[in-house]
């Protein structure tokens, strides 16, 4: 999984400016300075596209998922990440438009990659949403591999060589797919004695070929029929008799997407503008803006150490007793409160540092960035997944990023206004985003509030069931 954040780029791709003499394979000189607002506005576009297609293309991708499962998609998902790397690896000065569709397909190749991984929580009944989250944590931090080609690419190495060792490395993804994945999906709850994958002893290889394909028939039937079985308490009857459409127009569905659409859309707008924003705060040294750019994509290795958090939090009341009547997903959802809550605060305070135009502060904007980007995408996954019926998730997961991608399209009349009338100074659109974010609160107190209406509902139906 590659996730882009091109502002870190900006320096490398300065090659594909048109310049004379310019060798696409050897870094650029120091010496030379050009004016780099040309290229700060083709590669801010870039972005937008290929963060639009990042969630707008996870709809149909969530359908392919649910429908053809976790093989069909991830061979897909290898096919656009390894186009997109050759493309990079191949791109000039000359045919630099090369770039569009590359980013495209390396963000698309990423969050199928993303949506087939998150089901392997599954397998962990009482960390379930901490796996999740670890794995949105690492397709957070996966930008950092981008860190390390700026750095190789300042020491000599070429952007061409970097790209095709990229593209080189699909090899072990296919690995992973065809060894380590199912053929389908892993469901929720598992069944007894569920297993796939290859036996590492080797000496059962037809046996375990058949139990796998009893598993798979078995995991079909969970897919058409999930928690056909109820439990004394009727745990999971609210999630079992949800339709994709009802799930789709209920107001979980309508707060969560807010939720998410306003603060990714700070998250885009933040990385979009971050090189213009450190050159207007560093008064044009580029010396400055190369440190500050380094550390702001070290921070981004860091979000798999927090995105893990957000998952304990949401895990935290698993292995507990539940109150008498309350069914396992009111237990999630009473958790998921808190994170919700903790994940807008972030934002908030994210935003208020990145409105304040003081450039030492940005290093504590940079690492409140990260923290809130993974439990924004971490608590997104974890939320659909104990809110919703799992038989939807991919559906549901793919449909909530196409929406809010929709959203995150404003980023770009943003970029021009900066641009343009705001003279390179984005403190009056971080004000107004400032106060966009608190808009988040409203999805958390739903949640409370519906959670408290299910608690009132309780002792009355526990004193008619008596009587």
């Amino acid at each position: 999984m590659v996730n882009v954040p091109l502002g870190v780029f900006r320096k490398p791709f300065s090659i594909f400016d048109r310049r004379n003499g310019a060798d696409d394979s050897a870094p650029a000189q120091d010496t030379f300075m050009t004016d780099c607002s040309r290229q700060d506005e083709q590669l801010s576009l870039i972005f937008t596209i290929a963060s639009f297609m990042n969630n707008f293309l996870t709809l149909p991708n969530g359908f392919l998922f649910d429908h053809f499962g976790t093989t069909v998609a991830r061979l897909l998902g290898i096919s656009v990440y390894t186009a997109g790397m050759l493309l990079i690896a191949f791109s000039s000065p000359v045919n630099s438009v090369l770039l569009f569709p590359a980013l495209s397909f390396i963000a698309v190749g990423g969050i199928l990659f993303l949506v087939t991984n998150i089901q392997v929580g599954n397998l962990f009944g009482t960390h379930r949403s901490t796996i999740i989250t670890l794995y949105n944590g690492a397709f957070d931090s996966s930008s950092a591999v981008f860190l390390i080609i700026k750095l190789l690419y300042e020491y000599g190495v070429s952007l061409r060589g970097s790209f095709l060792f990229l593209a080189c490395c699909s090899v072990i993804h296919l690995f992973r797919t065809f060894v380590l994945m199912p053929r389908t999906h892993i469901p929720y709850p598992l069944p007894e004695n569920y297993t796939y994958g290859m036996n590492c002893g080797g000496t059962r290889d037809h046996a375990v070929a058949n139990v796998e394909e009893k598993n798979i028939q078995t995991s079909q039937s969970e897919e058409e029929m999930p928690f056909k079985e109820t439990s004394p308490q009727g745990q999971n009857t609210d999630k079992i008799e949800r339709s994709f459409k009802s799930c789709l127009l209920s107001w979980f569905f309508l707060w969560h997407l807010l939720w998410l659409s306003v603060m990714q859309l700070r998250h885009y707008l933040f990385i979009g503008t971050l090189n213009p924003m450190l050159n207007h705060l560093a008064a044009g040294d580029p010396g400055l803006v190369s440190r500050y750019t380094n550390a702001f994509a070290f921070t981004q290795l860091c979000g798999i150490l927090c995105a893990p958090w957000n998952g304990l939090i949401m895990d935290r009341h698993k292995g507990k007793q539940r109150e008498p009547g309350q069914s396992e997903q009111e237990t999630d959802l009473k958790a998921a409160i808190v994170s919700l809550s903790l994940t807008a605060l972030q934002c908030v305070l994210f935003s208020v540092c990145a409105a304040i135009p003081l450039l030492p502060l940005q290093y504590l904007t940079f690492i409140l960035q990260v923290l809130n980007r993974s439990f924004l995408y971490g608590g997104n996954a974890a939320f659909i997944s104990v809110a919703f019926p799992s038989v939807h998730f991919g559906k549901l997961f793919g449909m909530v990023m196409a929406l809010s991608a929709v959203v995150s399209l404003l980023q770009y009349p943003c970029f021009t206004l900066i641009k343009g009338p705001l003279g390179g100074d984005p403190f009056y659109v971080n004000i107004g985003l400032t106060v966009l974010s608190l808009l988040a609160f409203i999805n958390p107190l739903y949640v409370y509030l519906h959670c408290r209406r299910q608690a009132g509902h309780r002792p009355s139906s526990n004193k008619s069931a008596s009587s």
